[in-house]
């Protein structure tokens, strides 16, 4: 599928790749509408891409690719853990912040997933990424000591569900902690549902100035509303989850139709983020309940829901819990769909009864 199409390969862009990257850009589409636009630019170490109708919308193309950048600048200055000056890094480094509205809204979602996961999902084990070279620190391959002395330190059971400053504004790392409970302050990472909640709020900011048909790709998470430029809903394709794939679009699992209702989608995976050390593969998805790397059978979850955030958080939690609970977790939630690509002998996949997925 080719973007002239308005169809897209979900993935995770690796951080290095933004150097590479073409000049920032806005295109008309060439499609039935000629009111489709396309704009790109740079996004949290990779690139986005939106693709809208801009009927009925007062701004120009430029106006709104500016309202973009602003939106994405402003999660960057509070939840980039590559950024030192961020509000997310200088809270884990131990500084009293003044959070704002993204700092403490993604806080209190994140919270919520871990509970709704069962603590698969946890954005307070940071200091368990850093420590298996899969979060903001390049370590590796801990002893099972270390491992059992970050997992007395991490979990959200530990933490307050929900970010209240002083009256001045401020707020600090150990206040985060419940009544009761010591130890070291939490270190936070929002990998596992940034970029969909990143997604959401550029949704947000475009449905507030009149889109009704979009497709954001931030990075490969999607939110998508409306229609494509031939007027039928967005296509998306999955990438074939094997080592080795590594760019997105070049080899597909399959294709799918995604809206016209609002929906997140995203694919998790461990075939691109990983490391092999003494003939072992490491993959990125780690259980924060274990504290070591996932070892089964499924290759890659996309997940669609309501929202990007939440399909993020859930893709994750799928990848975390393998192939067998994640059949009964998705078949179990009428607000989601899914499809799981996993190991038999060979790649297999298993969809849910609303993700209808055309194999290539």
């Amino acid at each position: 599928m080719s973007l002239s199409d308005f169809s897209l390969s979900l993935r995770r862009i690796p951080r290095a790749a933004s150097a590479v990257v073409a000049a920032l850009c806005i295109i008309v589409s060439c499609g039935r509408s000629d009111r489709y636009v396309s704009i790109s630019g740079y996004a949290q170490g990779g690139t986005y891409i939106v693709k809208l109708n801009m009927s009925g919308v007062p701004l120009t193309a430029e106006q709104l690719k500016s309202g973009i950048d602003s939106v994405l600048v402003r999660i960057d200055k509070s939840l980039s853990g590559y950024n030192d000056s961020s509000l997310l890094s200088r809270f884990n480094a131990g500084e009293t912040i003044v959070p704002d509205d993204i700092f403490m809204d993604i806080y209190e979602k994140s919270f919520r997933y871990y509970e709704e996961t069962g603590g698969c999902v946890d954005v307070s084990a940071g200091a368990l990424f850093d420590l298996w070279g899969f979060g903001f620190t390049s370590d590796s391959l801990p002893s099972r000591h270390k491992v059992k002395e970050v997992l007395g330190e991490i979990g959200m059971d530990r933490l307050k569900n929900s970010i209240l400053p002083e009256e001045d504004g401020a707020f600090s790392p150990s206040s985060l902690l419940k009544d009761g409970i010591s130890g070291k302050a939490p270190i936070l990472n929002y990998n596992a549902v940034a970029q969909g909640y990143s997604c959401d709020l550029v949704a947000d900011y475009l449905r507030s100035n009149g889109v009704t048909d979009m497709l954001v790709d931030i990075g490969g998470e999607i939110f998508c509303m409306g229609c494509n430029p031939s007027g039928q809903p967005w296509v998306v394709g999955i990438d074939r989850p094997i080592d080795g794939n590594n760019e997105p679009g070049a080899d597909l699992q399959g294709v799918f139709q995604a809206g016209p209702g609002p929906v997140g989608i995203v694919t998790s995976g461990n075939y691109r983020k990983f490391y092999i050390k003494d003939g072992k593969k490491y993959a990125h998805t780690i259980d924060p309940r274990t504290g070591y790397p996932v070892s089964h059978s499924l290759l890659s979850a996309t997940i669609t829901a309501g929202n990007a955030a939440l399909a993020d958080a859930l893709a994750t939690y799928c990848m975390v819990i393998g192939l067998e609970e994640s059949i009964k977790f998705i078949s179990s939630r009428p607000d989601i769909e899914g499809c799981l690509v996993y190991d038999d002998g060979g790649l297999k996949t298993w969809t849910s009864e609303g993700f209808t997925l055309k194999q290539l």
